[in-house]
């Protein structure tokens, strides 16, 4: 098996581990940007899968392992969750991505400068719809929220002002994604930006549940 470890395997490993990170670090966990994001958990599982597909990926397919088999592993890994928490959308496909960059650098027949080229496509692309497309760097929480009598719409205005108060957040919008009658509470999916003296502190864990009791 060590015969493959051979110089095309190093500098393709570095490669992508680099295009992952800054995938990663830069788009997902907005490090491009002023407004950081993302969750540093699932960023860190990121960087580590991508070298886990590459390393299986390019060692099975240096023993004639046929391309069909590696898009079928690819499958196989596309159909992963993460089973300890949900994960979003976004995460989702910051996590496809990830696994297409690194079969791309593992069993693709480009040589170093066109996978540079495929890479920075895709680096290129998180950037701009991390730009262009996000809701100008809003972070999100989910918040249970028993006050039920202010989640219709007459009561949009008031149900901001509350979260407000009660969480310190600059609340910019709210989604109701459940209602539980039998509770009297709701699920919220509350977007928010933060001044730059907390920002950091509370990029640190975005996915982290806040409850408004």
């Amino acid at each position: 098996m060590f015969s493959t470890l051979d110089s095309e395997f190093l500098f393709k490993l570095s490669l992508n581990t680099l295009s992952i990170c800054l995938l990663v670090l830069g788009c997902y966990l907005r490090g491009f940007f002023k407004v950081k994001g993302g969750n540093k958990e699932h960023a860190t599982s990121f960087i580590l899968f991508a070298v886990g597909v590459f390393s299986v990926t390019y060692l099975l397919h240096s023993v004639d392992i046929s391309m069909g088999f590696a898009f079928g592993l690819f499958a196989v890994f596309s159909m992963l969750r993460y089973r300890t928490e949900s994960i979003s959308v976004k995460e989702m496909t910051y996590l496809f991505m990830v696994i297409a960059v690194s079969l791309l650098s593992a069993v693709g027949s480009a040589n170093l400068l066109e996978l540079a080229l495929l890479h920075s496509v895709f680096i290129l692309s998180a950037v701009m719809c991390e730009r262009v497309l996000s809701n100008e760097g809003w972070l999100e929480q989910v918040i249970q929220y028993e006050r039920i009598e202010n989640i219709t719409p007459d009561k949009e205005t008031e149900l901001i002002a509350d979260l407000k108060k009660r969480t310190g957040l600059n609340v910019v919008s709210v989604k109701i994604t459940h209602i539980d009658f039998l509770k009297d509470s709701a699920s919220l999916l509350v977007q928010y930006s933060l001044p730059q003296s907390v920002g950091k502190l509370a990029a640190q864990s975005p996915s982290k549940l806040l409850s408004a009791q």
